[in-house]
């Protein structure tokens, strides 16, 4: 592995076989696939939706169905290619253009509650086909996954199990396309690609990268204004996305965590760099604690070193996870519908719930659950002598409460926000954060080099009791793995716009209404980083924090004005900022420490 001690990795690198997720046995490619195209299925609004269908060539034969969901086009190749595989293996593979997208009739509207409907009657009608022996799944990535959820919220009776891969959680303020109040650049170009009823092509790429073009369009004021500024078209629910900047009914239309309405057994599958990946493991701890039939309380989580587009590479940015570090990914969810669909006994839920690959390491590890209950809660708390400006300054991280300077201060302007220099930002891996820490407008605490090894998976917290002269503004708070060559790599991330911060209504992305922030009062922010990590931080490298409050273009810069809507103000306000840490306020991380294994 690039930038790690090579020689402690070999003398740790034990054989994978034991721990690595193997599917063994599942159904064989035995059958001819046979399909159709362009079935119209009407809704209970007679709304019509287009669907295509792959199935085993066995006139009068039954079997049962997988359902997918998709607004890209269910002529999507990678789509196709994935239908016809489980339809050589005993499944009728039926592909369905979301409503208002492609050839389904309809509006278009990412998150209106007639998904949910939709989803339901597709299932019925699937399992009341000739085909269909009445047993169905439903599969899918990404947007794909939210349609299960949706659709397992209204508990179709035909409905037997789902497999979301990179779903994203129920919560639009906890991940998409708000992060915990602060609009996501990536959810913006998502929706730009989304508007209308086909595919929109915008420069550079899905999701856009650090060019001028896009660092033109991100800065651009009034946020609201960005889709026009863009030339979009055809999107006709981004100003409710706009105007609907916290919590409410809106959101709560296509909400799914109902989690005790959901009686079928899932398997969540991400990656510890997805773009969506909080709603993997909030959707396994949901079902298992609130799940209301014994089956849905089983359900599987799944992480692997891997971006949004899981199982697909080995390397990332020059990192090599090995080769044990892709999975027969289909095969597991080939051998999970077996048993769910198929009745197959082949053990699958004697299998540990959890698999989950640590980096570091390179090694996958079957646990009980998660987070992981060996986990060690560890606070790191954040010092120094004053100045922790930057990657020179003096901060430090240690398990000792603070003892140094007060506070450390920094400028936040949002006409100058901190730069991401990467194309995707920390989604595409491990990035190196040193750029953008290169200036005074980012403080840094480091530990000391370690002598021994020290893992940190599962979920991570920020406190931090900070004040800023403005009315509102936004924190940003960055775990790291140093190497000794220098290379900082961005493990994990939580952020927070000051004015969601009041605990009282269960975190930012739950809140209703806004906090009030009251200029130079020091305010306590428990910041749940939006993605976990699973890492040894080796012998040799330093734990880093990082704050600062921008992280551009990949979230769009508070204006610091503290209106109750940042996307409608225009003129910025520079804010003086501090981050406090003394014995009234030990700002700090609580890290997930597990013991030597």
């Amino acid at each position: 592995m690039k930038h790690s001690a090579s020689l402690l990795f070999a003398l740790l690198a034990l054989p994978l076989a034991a721990q690595r997720p193997d599917p063994g046995e599942y159904s064989a490619a035995q059958h001819e696939v046979a399909s159709s195209r362009g079935t119209r299925v009407a809704m209970r609004d007679n709304v019509r939706l287009s669907v295509d269908i792959y199935q085993p060539d066995a006139a009068g034969q039954r079997f049962p169905a997988i359902l997918t969901m998709t607004p890209y086009s269910n002529l999507n190749p990678g789509v196709v290619a994935r239908a016809k595989w489980f339809a050589r293996r005993g499944y009728v593979s039926v592909l369905a253009d979301v409503r208002g997208r492609f050839d389904s009739e309809g509006t278009w509207d990412p998150f209106t509650n007639l998904h949910k409907t939709d989803g339901y009657d597709l299932v019925e009608w699937i399992a009341a086909q000739p085909w269909c022996d009445g047993n169905v799944g439903m599969m899918g990535g990404s947007y794909l996954g939210w349609t299960q959820w949706w659709t397992a919220t209204q508990a179709p009776p035909h409905l037997k199990a789902i497999a979301p891969q990179v779903a994203p959680p129920s919560s639009a303020m906890w991940n998409a396309p708000y992060q915990h109040g602060i609009l996501a650049a990536w959810m913006i170009d998502w929706g730009a690609r989304m508007a209308g009823r086909v595919e929109q092509v915008i420069e550079p790429g899905p999701y856009g990268g650090f060019s001028n073009y896009r660092a033109k369009n991100m800065a651009h004021v009034p946020q609201a204004d960005l889709y026009r500024m863009m030339g979009v078209r055809d999107a006709d629910w981004f100003p409710s996305w706009i105007a609907n900047n916290v919590h409410n009914d809106y959101w709560d239309r296509n909400a799914y965590d109902q989690y005790s309405r959901i009686p079928v057994p899932s398997f969540q599958m991400t990656g510890w760099f997805d773009a969506n990946f909080p709603g993997s493991p909030q959707n396994y701890i949901g079902m298992r604690e609130s799940g209301p039939t014994p089956e849905s309380r089983r359900p599987h989580l799944l992480i692997g070193p891997w971006v949004h587009s899981i199982n697909t590479d080995r390397r990332l940015l020059g990192f090599d996870y090995g080769a044990d570090s892709l999975v027969d990914l289909d095969g597991l969810i080939c051998r999970w519908f077996d048993y769910w669909l198929k009745g197959v006994p082949n053990g699958v839920m004697d299998d540990s719930p959890v698999s989950v690959f640590v980096m570091g390491v390179n090694r996958w590890y079957r646990e009980r659950n998660w987070p992981l209950p060996q986990t060690r809660w560890t606070k790191y708390y954040l010092d120094s002598g004053g100045k922790a400006n930057s990657l020179k300054g003096d901060g430090t991280l240690s398990t000792e409460p603070p003892r140094g300077a007060p506070f450390d201060a920094y400028l936040y302007d949002p006409a100058s926000p901190t730069r991401d220099p990467f194309t995707g930002g920390h989604i595409d891996g491990a990035v190196d954060a040193r750029l953008p820490a290169i200036g005074d407008e980012v403080v840094v605490y480091d530990t000391p080099v370690l002598t021994g090894p020290v893992e940190v998976t599962g979920p991570v917290v920020a406190k931090l009791y900070a004040s800023t002269s403005a009315r509102d503004t936004d924190w940003m708070v960055r775990l790291i793995d140093v190497h000794p060559d220098g290379y900082a790599s961005l493990l994990c991330d939580g952020v927070m716009r000051a004015r969601y911060r009041d605990p009282g209504r269960n975190g930012a992305f739950n809140a209703k209404q806004l906090s009030v922030i009251e200029p130079e009062q020091v305010y306590e922010y428990t910041i749940e980083f939006w993605r976990a990590t699973g890492n040894v931080f080796l012998p040799g490298h330093r734990i880093r924090v990082e704050i600062s409050s921008s992280y551009f273009p990949y979230y769009l810069p508070n204006l610091n004005t503290g209106a109750d809507n940042n996307a409608h103000a225009t003129k910025p306000v520079v804010a003086s900022q501090r981050i406090h840490h003394t014995a009234e306020y030990p700002s700090h991380v609580v890290l997930p420490v597990i013991p030597a294994r």
